[in-house]
């Protein structure tokens, strides 16, 4: 076993032939458990491949985490920026560096929160291909990071990490789940679990490094419907105001029923704001102050 570090990263080897898994954390700033989780899979995996290599990634985004912000101090987002720019702007040259990662490893996992704008349903993802197989391999690994949600989602978005790999032919799963202003043990064992459980998948760990737990997969949904994986642009708000939401992530909701109220006390006006859909909530705006045209969150329609 051979261990590599970088700046920000660490790759180890096996000494043995075998795939090459990226994994990665830190794409934005603010989002804090899978820094950690990647921390501990450094330990967790030192002498326990049995072939190939693992790269791990703790920060993408370093000027995003020193900020403690989703964005760097050049407010651009990583995670519309790629491929990058090796002279661009801090982020810009981060997105490059990141890029350039992802065209050399066999196969993803991207881990995000919803940082301290949203708290998110627990789920895996991934985005469509016309690959069948890829696809297919996407859909394995999904399983194998064994959360209650695995979602496929439109293929066309660009300047992602997963647009990066899916220009390669590369199979790429994301992660996302919790968020807001703490931090929360329970999320770091997921991202820790659930990227064993897709080394496993892939026959690169030593036997009896990982024990399959229970089953966690409730939903299955594939949308191929432009932006269906864009949470920006989800339940915008039509106001400026305070946030208060009434509806809790992984909840069921009827469309029509109450979300939330959006206070504004510059105008003393109350504003009720009702779920757009019926579904799951997926996601719920956690931080308070809103402007107008923000998300409050999102529903998953689940057939």
């Amino acid at each position: 076993m051979r261990i590599k570090t970088g700046e920000h990263s660490i790759e180890i080897q096996s000494g043995h032939a075998g795939p090459h898994i990226l994994i990665v954390a830190g794409v934005h700033g603010d989002e804090y458990e899978p820094m950690i989780a990647v921390m501990e899979l450094r330990k967790l995996l030192e002498g326990s491949l049995s072939r190939g290599r693992v790269t791990l990634i703790t920060i993408a985004n370093v000027s995003a985490y020193q900020a403690g912000k989703r964005t760097g101090i050049d407010s651009l987002d990583l995670a519309r920026t790629c491929p990058g720019n090796q002279d661009g702007s801090e982020t810009e040259a981060a997105a490059f560096v990141l890029s350039g990662s992802i065209r050399e490893c066999d196969y993803l996992i991207d881990m995000h929160t919803g940082g301290a704008l949203f708290e998110l349903f627990p789920l895996c993802g991934y985005m469509l291909h016309r690959n069948e197989e890829i696809l297919e391999t996407q859909r394995l690994m999904a399983a194998a990071f064994n959360l209650p949600l695995i979602w496929g989602t439109d293929a066309q978005p660009d300047g992602r990490t997963l647009s990066v790999a899916r220009d390669e032919g590369i199979p790429a799963i994301y992660v996302e789940y919790g968020g807001g202003n703490n931090v929360d043990r329970s999320i770091i064992d997921a991202c820790v679990k659930g990227c064993l459980g897709v080394l496993a998948h892939l026959n690169v760990l030593k036997e009896g490094v990982f024990k399959r737990g229970d089953r966690e997969v409730l939903y299955r949904v594939e949308d191929d419907q432009p932006d269906s994986g864009f949470l920006q642009g989800k339940m915008r708000c039509a106001f400026d105001g305070i946030f208060i939401p009434g509806v809790k992530v992984g909840a069921m909701v009827e469309e029509g029923q109450e979300w939330g109220v959006v206070f504004d006390p510059v105008e003393q006006a109350v504003h009720p704001v009702f779920a757009d859909a019926s579904g799951l909530v997926l996601f719920i705006r956690k931080e308070p102050r809103v402007n107008k045209g923000a998300s409050l969150g999102g529903i998953l329609k689940i057939k």
